[in-house]
């Protein structure tokens, strides 16, 4: 998820020629199915994501927090941290939300300012009332070696939340000694390492955490027997704007859950994460799919891709090289909005999720 670096606009990003990261080779995406109609449960739609994905599951929640119950942030920061104003905001975002490099860090963001970001956003009728807010579940996680979003950022996370009078449903890790990246209990690095695929196995379970704080007490996990099943991503974006977004998405569809009345989990990567730069390693073992087979939740995995530009007739990978998730507006000034193209996006799958399944 970058070195020494926010993901996705790393410091070489700020010059003049962009460097484009190393990536495993993408997997094939030729004509993805579907999303099909799985008849989900509409009260028990939750949303997690690491790094931008956490800055992006928050966003999220915020905008649509009349139709999701619980939210996990990993590595993530306060609602429109970065404000507006993109591209100016980008040395706000790298040194007040995230820290671009070693002694650049100019934060913790004041989270009055994501608070009346999003009143103001309530008031507009760009985002859900806030009284959806209340009573949800949320998680929050920061790892002790996190030099990239510092621990600080995470908890203005839970000021925001407090704010808007449901802190009793907050809960906060930051006692677990690892870097920046999704932990499991089991698969990927050794827990020190900051190295692609950013999945480190510290023996600490975060999917599970994830999922036991939105929907638990939960039944052990099982093995993933269910259905890993692509999707075509083109039907729910406008390709008439910058939107970020891959030509597929995921779909893990646990064994119990094709009649229907199953629960929902929106599983967000975080940047250099998604399948063109790793391949399924987060899509099969970031933690999710055991948990969900043996309690009845289908995981959906979205998929963020770089965006890259022509300039004087040379591609650079810019405003979004490492395939984030956006939180500082390349898409444009909705982008914590409502309709914000990744956020309007992710919601189209939704609904398209809780339809009725076919008989």
């Amino acid at each position: 998820m970058g070195r020494r670096a926010f993901p996705g606009i790393t410091a070489a990003a700020l010059g003049p020629v962009l460097a484009i990261v190393s990536a495993t080779a993408p997997v094939a995406a030729d004509d993805p199915p579907a999303l099909p109609a799985l008849g989900i449960d509409e009260a028990a739609i939750s949303i997690s994501g690491i790094s931008s994905g956490g800055f992006m599951a928050h966003q999220f929640h915020i905008a649509h927090s009349a139709r999701v119950m619980a939210a996990g942030i990993i590595a993530g920061g306060p609602y429109a941290c970065a404000g507006g104003g993109y591209p100016f905001n980008i040395f706000r975002a790298l040194s007040v939300c995230a820290e671009v490099a070693s002694g650049a860090f100019r934060g913790p963001p004041d989270p009055q300012r994501s608070i009346a970001a999003v009143r103001a956003a309530e008031q507009a009728g760009t985002i859900d009332a806030t009284a959806g807010l209340r009573g949800d579940r949320v998680f929050l996680f920061s790892g002790k070696s996190d030099d990239v979003v510092p621990t600080p950022v995470v908890q203005t996370v839970g000021t925001v939340y407090r704010a808007f009078d449901h802190s009793a449903a907050i809960r906060m890790v930051g006692d677990v000694k690892a870097p920046h990246a999704m932990l499991t209990a089991s698969f990927g690095n050794r827990c020190d390492s900051f190295e692609t695929p950013f999945i480190n196995n510290c023996g600490f379970d975060l999917a599970g955490a994830v999922l036991d704080q939105s929907y638990g007490p939960l039944m052990p996990p099982a093995a993933a027997g269910g259905m890993f099943r692509p999707f075509d991503q083109g039907v729910f974006v406008d390709s008439r704007v910058r939107h970020g977004m891959a030509a597929r998405g995921w779909l893990y569809i646990p064994r119990s859950c094709t009649g229907g009345g199953c629960r929902l989990h929106v599983a967000l990567h975080g940047c250099q994460q998604n399948e063109e730069m790793i391949g399924d390693a987060f899509i099969r073992h970031a933690g999710y799919n055991e948990w969900a087979e043996s309690n009845r939740i289908v995981v959906l995995y979205p998929q963020a891709a770089a965006v890259k530009r022509r300039v004087l007739g040379v591609t650079l990978p810019w405003p979004n090289p490492q395939g984030c998730w956006d939180w500082w507006g390349f898409t444009g000034p909705d982008y914590a909005r409502r309709t914000g193209p990744q956020i309007a996006a992710i919601n189209a799958m939704v609904d398209r999720l809780v339809q009725p399944a076919p008989r």
